[in-house]
């Protein structure tokens, strides 16, 4: 399949902060149709870890999520800052929203979780043996709770939707083929 066309006639910024850039082009479809207001949500993508500790226990976040004014069981995750290597990204964003820490790691997927409205990438990290070794450093947006749960447990969260976000599933389950226990 070939990329159909869409030419690109203007742009602007409809929201620029540190917590959402959003774009607003103007496209011309090849058939000569015009779409006004074609956002872009633009970022640098985001890292999730599946830290599996040394006796098979996952680690694993509740975590309060402003935007679906809800609390979610999550796998750690967050944001790429600007020029960061997605592995260290894994390393600083378990750290400090955990404390544990782990010197193995294997990448397990890389995705566009929205493509449509994206270009940003996410990546999956499995960390293995990892170790509790100093209290959390959390953001100022992020209210949370650390828990652990066996395999067993964790793959029984994932089917039954205790872990139900798209992130936390997909690395979820990335990470369990990739260690070979799904």
């Amino acid at each position: 399949m070939e990329k159909p066309g869409w030419r690109l006639r203007s742009s602007r910024y409809v929201v620029d902060s540190p917590y959402m850039r959003l774009r607003a082009d103007e496209i011309e479809l090849p058939d000569g149709t015009i779409v006004p207001d074609y956002f872009v949500r633009e970022s640098l993508g985001f890292v999730i870890v599946f830290p599996l500790t040394e006796d098979d226990r996952v680690v694993l976040v509740r975590q309060y999520r402003y935007g679906a004014d809800s609390i979610h069981l999550e796998l750690p995750a967050g944001m790429l800052a600007e020029g960061e290597d997605p592995k260290d990204c894994a390393l600083r964003e378990l750290a400090e929203e955990t404390g544990y820490e782990s010197a193995r790691w294997e990448p397990a997927a890389e995705y566009f979780p929205e493509p449509v409205r994206s270009a940003a990438r996410a990546y999956v990290y499995v960390a293995l043996d990892a170790k509790k070794v100093r209290i959390p450093k959390l953001d100022l947006t992020e209210h949370l709770e650390v828990e652990l749960a066996t395999l067993p447990e964790f793959r029984a969260m994932l089917r039954d939707g205790r872990v139900d976000t798209g992130a936390s599933l997909v690395g979820g389950y990335r990470a369990l083929e990739k260690l070979g226990r799904l």
